[in-house]
C-alpha cells in the first residue's frame, strides 16, 4: 500500500529551506534524509525513496506537472556516474563539514546548501527529461539500491502481458514485465511506490510482503 502522506511530503522539504536559510542550525535534522534510504534499503528496498523522500514527493507533485516526461538517458543510471557522484558528494560535504566543526550554524548551512543546490539540479535535469532523473543518480539513493537487491521483490505473475503500463507509471521508468520468465522483479532501483501494480490490467504484479 502507498503512503497517502506521499503527495504532501514535499511541504517538509520547501518549509525546511525556507526555515534553513534563517536558522541554519535546523540543518543537521537532515541528516534524516540522508541515513534513513540507506538505514532502511536492506529490509524494505528503496521504499524511502518512493514513499517518505520530502524531495522526491517534490518531484513527483510538483515538478512532475512541469516535466516533458522524456526517458531518463542511460548515462544517468550508469555505475561510473552514480561511483562518481557518491565520492564527489561525500567528499564535498566531509571537507566542509570538518571546517564548520563546532559551530552548529555553520553545520547547519552545510546540509541546507547540499540539500538545496542538489534539488536545483534535480529540479533543471527535470525539466530537460523526467522529474525523477535526479533519483537516477542520487548518491543516498545509490547506496540504498547497492544494499537493497533482492529486499521486498516485485513478483511478476505469469498472466502478465507485457503491455507496459508498469514501466510508464514507475517513477525510475523500469521494467517490470521483463523480468516475467523470472517470476520476480529484483532491480535495486525499484522504489516500491506501488504505482505499477495500481495500473496492471491483470493484476499480475504484487510485492513479496502480500
Amino acid at each position: 500500500m502507498r503512503n497517502r502522506w506521499q503527495p504532501y511530503l514535499f511541504w517538509i522539504l520547501l518549509a525546511f529551506l525556507a526555515l534553513g536559510f534563517i536558522y541554519p542550525a535546523i540543518g543537521v535534522i537532515a541528516i534524516i534524509c540522508m541515513l534513513a534510504p540507506v538505514a532502511v534499503a536492506p529490509f524494505k528496498g528503496r521504499y524511502w525513496c518512493g514513499n517518505l523522500c520530502p524531495r522526491g514527493s517534490f518531484y513527483d507533485h510538483v515538478l512532475g506537472r512541469f516535466s516533458p516526461q522524456r526517458p531518463i538517458p542511460s548515462f544517468f543510471r550508469s555505475r561510473g556516474l552514480r561511483v562518481f557522484m557518491l565520492a564527489f558528494i561525500m567528499t564535498v560535504f566531509s571537507v566542509q563539514m570538518y571546517f564548520a566543526w563546532g559551530d552548529p550554524a555553520a553545520m547547519g548551512m552545510v546540509f541546507i546548501n547540499l540539500i538545496f543546490v542538489t534539488t536545483v539540479v534535480g529540479v533543471i535535469l527535470g525539466f530537460l527529461y523526467h522529474q525523477r532523473t535526479w533519483c537516477a543518480f542520487c548518491p543516498m539513493g545509490t547506496l540504498a539500491s547497492w544494499l537493497s537487491r533482492g529486499a521486498r521483490p516485485l513478483k511478476v505473475a505469469p498472466s502478465c502481458v507485457g503491455c507496459g503500463l508498469c514501466t510508464k507509471a514507475c517513477p525510475l521508468q523500469l521494467k517490470p514485465q521483463d523480468a516475467k520468465e523470472a517470476g520476480a522483479f529484483t532491480d535495486g532501483d525499484c522504489l516500491k511506490c506501488d504505482r505499477c501494480t495500481a495500473v496492471c490490467p491483470k493484476q499480475a504484479l504484487r510485492f513479496a510482503d502480500r
